[in-house]
């Protein structure tokens, strides 16, 4: 199976828009990149170079609503062409925009052929679909009398659901190495699986549960980790319930939030620990991996459209040593089957213990197809040192280090465990072997099976 991980184009204008605030949200033309930035050919280009250098692309994309501007889409015609004529159909709230009438035929083909089309022509590889909860729920930030029930009574829209059903039909039959992925913030059934079997047909769905919960304990002092030791392990409960991608983007960095930085407690040196450790257990959760850009090197301010990031941040150490972390983040990724063969499966999966809140530390295993792909994941969240802790482990043999966030070429503390460490005879969280790890602080250690040993000394301590 291919590894699933992603390079995400965080935002890429998708298509000329008026208003340059709205980050390329507010279309107006659907079938060329705006013209700020350059010509169809220019972005042609430059697709080619990200994938001359092994980069995919995927582009936001925005059927969900449009804007209201004299040369756009809103009664195009002078009458409600493409939009509902009842503004409790036809109008959203939150975006002072209008909703396409998804129940005509004109309106899902000119959609899907734009799908299609940046996809044939433009040879991105995949389409991040904006919005689809606003699409799904006929009473999506409506109060009562504010929106009009489907044929059955319900507040589904049916409309929308068989549109989404048949772009993502037609975007795999045409395209089937692309992915389309779902922000989908609700607990809608099956939005990324096949339509044949009822779902939505989407390759890929944000796990917005996941984020959340997982900002909310990191933003705590450690001192208080110990009481929400649920907010970071829950999202395994659900987490194969769909194909998860975990979204660190451009939403968790603006109006008002701060950085992913920012957001993290302690001092200076504890921030960025965090940071890492934040990444680290990202990249070793199931699921595939969106990280806005910036936060690769720790962006201090929050996002503004009308600035450059801050590159000039990577003088510092500090910083640095956050890219370089996740620079060897993406390399491991990449080697290591037990990541990516079944991300999406609980088979892939499986926990240690996930019940030391006293100590806010949680170990779980990662799996291949191969049994000597698995990888063993501690995550400690608080900055006490923990020595001679002891984990259980399925195999016999020998083990190695093979990430560590507090290494101190990411400027940690330095606190590895070097060498070979190899598996004692000493049953432990329901495993026949156990080794002893001195767990970094605020840190994660990712420990790989190296080598079996069928002679092994029966001794052990």
């Amino acid at each position: 199976m291919e590894e699933q991980v992603y390079t995400h184009i965080e935002y890429l204008p998708l298509t000329e828009h008026p208003f340059y605030g709205s980050w390329g949200y507010q279309i107006t033309g659907y079938f060329a990149p705006t013209s700020r930035f350059g010509t169809p050919e220019d972005f042609m280009f430059m697709v080619d170079a990200f994938h001359a250098a092994g980069v995919g692309v995927i582009l936001d994309w925005v059927p969900s609503h449009f804007p209201g501007d004299a040369h756009g889409l809103y009664k195009f015609d002078g009458t409600h062409l493409y939009e509902h004529e009842d503004p409790r159909k036809g109008f959203h709230p939150d975006w002072k925009s209008y909703i396409f009438n998804y129940g005509r035929n004109e309106v899902r083909s000119i959609l899907i052929s734009n799908a299609i089309f940046w996809l044939d022509q433009y040879h991105i590889d995949g389409l991040r679909v904006d919005a689809v909860a606003s699409m799904l729920y006929l009473d999506y930030s409506r109060e009562e009398g504010e929106w009009i029930p489907n044929e059955f009574g319900g507040r589904e829209n049916l409309e929308s659901i068989h549109f989404l059903k048949e772009m993502n039909t037609q975007v795999y039959a045409h395209f089937p190495d692309a992915i389309t992925v779902a922000e989908e913030s609700t607990s809608w059934p099956m939005v990324s699986k096949p339509v044949y079997v009822g779902g939505l047909g989407f390759g890929q769905k944000w796990m917005m549960g996941w984020m959340h919960d997982t900002l909310e304990y990191f933003k705590k002092d450690p001192i208080y980790r110990q009481y929400h030791q649920n907010e970071i392990t829950f999202g395994i409960m659900y987490a194969f319930t769909e194909n998860f991608m975990l979204p660190l983007s451009h939403d968790e960095v603006v109006h008002g939030k701060g950085s992913l930085l920012g957001r993290m407690p302690g001092d200076d040196w504890q921030r960025f620990a965090n940071l890492r450790l934040l990444y680290g257990y990202m990249y070793a959760h199931p699921g595939s991996k969106l990280l806005f850009m910036g936060g690769e090197f720790g962006q201090y301010a929050e996002w503004n459209h009308n600035n450059a990031l801050d590159w000039h941040l990577l003088d510092n150490n500090m910083h640095k040593g956050v890219q370089d972390f996740v620079k060897d983040l993406n390399s491991f990724y990449k080697k290591a089957p037990a990541l990516y063969d079944y991300a999406f499966e609980n088979r892939g999966f499986q926990w240690i213990d996930y019940s030391d809140n006293a100590s806010s530390v949680i170990v779980f295993m990662r799996k291949g197809q191969k049994v000597e792909d698995t990888l063993i994941v501690v995550c400690n969240f608080t900055p006490a040192v923990r020595g001679n802790y002891r984990i259980g482990v399925p195999l016999k043999g020998y083990w190695q280090e093979a990430v560590n966030s507090d290494d101190a070429k990411y400027q940690g503390s330095g606190v590895t465990n070097g060498g070979r460490i190899r598996s004692t005879p000493v049953a432990f969280h329901g495993h026949e072997f156990s080794v002893n790890l001195t767990l970094p602080p605020l840190g994660i250690s990712i420990v790989r099976f190296v080598e079996a040993v069928e002679n092994f000394e029966e001794t052990g301590s």
